[in-house]
């Protein structure tokens, strides 16, 4: 069976600088930056390049979301932590880093029956009347993948892209298996 190429939609990393922040002061360092504490308890902050958003908490913890690759997402928590530093310089240099959650597609190139992978596939979840996909829910790696009967597939949950990868190539062998791809 020949592999199927994923694509990296999103990837979330986390990470915690170890010393809390004050807001108010710290939004003017980022270049339109969004804050609004009714609406979101931390800083909204856009980057552009790579495109990504941080979102900035009081904690001292910051999420970066919207990156397609590790070292983008990475890249993009050290700008931010770079520009806040220029406003507090006892922001520490090292801090940890921590990828949360990696979705790629993938597109299996064939179409789903989905009610009969409901019916033979284990660990699913199914209900067209509230969302089109079928949820596969995989224990090694520890993933969950929408397949829909188009074919196409989104893999969440993964730690590395080496899981997403096997997530999606498991998932295909094992619906080649039941006979239903």
């Amino acid at each position: 069976m020949t592999k199927t190429e994923i694509k990296v939609e999103n990837i979330v990393t986390s990470a915690t600088i170890g010393k809390d922040l004050d807001l108010p002061q710290v939004a003017p360092a980022l270049e339109g930056v969004e804050y609004n504490l009714e609406q979101f308890p931390g800083l909204v902050y856009k980057i552009k390049e790579p495109k990504t958003a941080a979102l900035i908490f009081g904690s001292g913890k910051l999420v970066c979301t919207g990156a397609k690759s590790i070292e983008d997402s990475k890249k993009a928590i050290h700008i931010a932590v770079d520009k806040m530093r220029a406003l507090d310089p006892e922001i520490p240099h090292e801090y940890e880093m921590k990828v949360q959650n990696i979705v790629a597609s993938a597109n299996l190139e064939k179409t789903l029956n989905l009610e009969a992978v409901a019916l033979d596939l284990e660990n699913t979840e199914y209900e067209p009347e509230q969302f089109p996909g079928l949820v596969y829910r995989l224990g090694e790696p520890k993933v969950v993948l929408l397949l829909f009967g188009s074919g196409k597939v989104v893999c969440t949950g993964a730690k590395t892209i080496a899981d997403a990868q096997l997530g999606v190539e498991k998932t295909k062998e094992r619906l080649a298996e039941l006979d239903l791809l």
